[in-house]
C-alpha cells in the first residue's frame, strides 16, 4: 500500500513538471509583452530590454525553467512580477478560500445524493419522480441564474445574508458561514444533480442482483440490505463520482468566486493570466495538479477500503 501510495505521488509530481513545463514554454513568448505591461506603454525599448535582463528573461528558456523548478520543489515559488509578494504562501491562502466552499459543498452534495439517490432506487414509484424531478431541476436552472436569484431573495431582500465578500473563519466564524452560504447551496444544487441520478442507477443496479434476492428470502431486513448490501457495494461507483465532482467544482469555482467577488483560487488564476503574471500562473499550475492528483488517491484508497477486491499493493 504504501508503494502505491507513493508511486501514485511521484506521477503526480512527475506530472505536475510536465504541465509546468509545457505552461512556462507557452508564456515564455510573452515575455516582453509582460515587461511592456509592467513598465506602461510609454515605455522604450531600451528600457524593456532592461527589465527582461534584470528579470532574467533574456536567458535560455529550459535553463530558466529549470532554475525556476530547483527552488520550487524546495517550496520557493518566486515572487509576482507585479505585486513582489511570494507566490506560495499567496496561493495558499486563494487555495484555502476556495476549499471553504467547495468542501461543504461536497459534503452536502454526498449526503443529499446518497438519500435521494437511495430513497429513489429502494421506493420506487411517485417517491422515484419527486427524486428525479428534484435532480432535473439541478440540471435544468443555470448555476449564475440560481446564485443571482438566491442573492436578490437573501442578500437584497431579506438581508440575511451579504451578496458578495468573504470574511476568514479565524476572524468571525459566524460571518464566514454566511459569506459561503450562498456559494455553497449554488455549487451544492449542481452537485446534487449530477451525483444523486449516479447513485440512483447505481442502486436499482445492485438491488436487482441476485445475492439482494437471496437476502431478501432469508428473510433479511429492507433497511439491512439497503444501508449494508446494497449501499456498500454502490459506494465504489459514487466515490469516482464524488472524486469528478471536486475536480468540476473546483474548475468552476472561477464564475463563484467572481460572482460573490471572492479571493479564491480560481479568480487569482484568472487575474494572473490576464496580467501574464507568470510565478503566480507556475505556481497555480503546479499546486492545482498535485491537488487533483491527492484528491484521485484519497478516492482511490476509499474505493480499496470499501471493496476489498479493488484494494491496491
Amino acid at each position: 500500500m504504501l508503494s502505491y501510495i507513493l508511486r501514485r505521488l511521484g506521477a503526480g509530481v512527475v506530472l505536475a513538471i510536465l504541465v509546468t513545463l509545457i505552461t512556462f514554454l507557452l508564456l515564455s513568448t510573452s515575455f516582453n509583452d509582460v515587461a511592456q505591461s509592467i513598465l506602461g506603454t510609454s515605455a522604450t525599448p531600451e528600457v524593456v530590454a532592461d527589465l527582461i535582463a534584470a528579470k532574467g528573461w533574456d536567458r535560455p528558456v529550459i535553463v530558466q525553467y529549470f532554475d525556476w523548478l530547483f527552488h520550487a520543489v524546495q517550496g520557493d515559488f518566486g515572487v509576482s512580477v507585479y505585486t513582489s509578494l511570494p507566490v506560495g504562501p499567496s496561493v495558499l491562502q486563494r487555495l484555502a478560500v476556495t476549499l471553504s466552499i467547495i468542501v461543504p459543498a461536497l459534503l452536502l452534495t454526498v449526503v443529499l445524493s446518497v438519500f435521494l439517490g437511495v430513497w429513489a432506487a429502494s421506493r420506487g414509484g411517485v417517491v422515484d419522480r419527486i427524486a428525479q424531478g428534484i435532480s432535473l431541476i439541478g440540471y435544468i436552472v443555470p448555476g449564475l441564474l440560481l446564485a443571482i436569484v438566491l442573492v436578490v431573495v437573501f442578500a437584497v431582500q431579506l438581508k440575511w445574508l451579504p451578496a458578495t465578500g468573504f470574511t476568514p473563519f479565524a476572524e468571525d466564524p459566524g460571518a464566514w458561514v454566511r459569506s459561503i452560504t450562498i456559494p455553497v447551496i449554488v455549487l451544492t444544487i449542481g452537485g446534487v444533480a449530477n451525483m444523486a441520478a449516479q447513485v440512483r442507477g447505481r442502486m436499482i443496479d445492485e438491488l436487482r442482483r441476485d445475492y439482494i434476492r437471496t437476502l431478501r428470502t432469508r428473510g433479511s431486513s429492507t433497511t439491512s440490505i439497503v444501508i449494508k448490501h446494497a449501499l456498500r457495494n454502490a459506494a465504489s461507483p459514487a466515490l469516482t463520482v464524488m472524486s469528478l465532482e471536486f475536480i468540476q467544482m473546483f474548475g468552476g469555482a472561477l464564475i463563484i468566486e467572481n460572482v460573490f467577488a471572492l479571493p479564491g483560487y480560481g479568480s487569482f488564476a484568472f487575474n494572473a493570466s490576464l496580467q501574464g503574471d507568470i510565478p503566480v500562473i507556475l505556481g497555480i499550475t503546479a499546486f492545482g495538479v498535485l491537488l487533483v492528483t491527492v484528491v484521485n488517491l484519497l478516492t482511490d484508497l476509499a474505493n480499496g477500503w470499501l471493496n476489498p477486491k479493488a484494494r491496491v499493493h
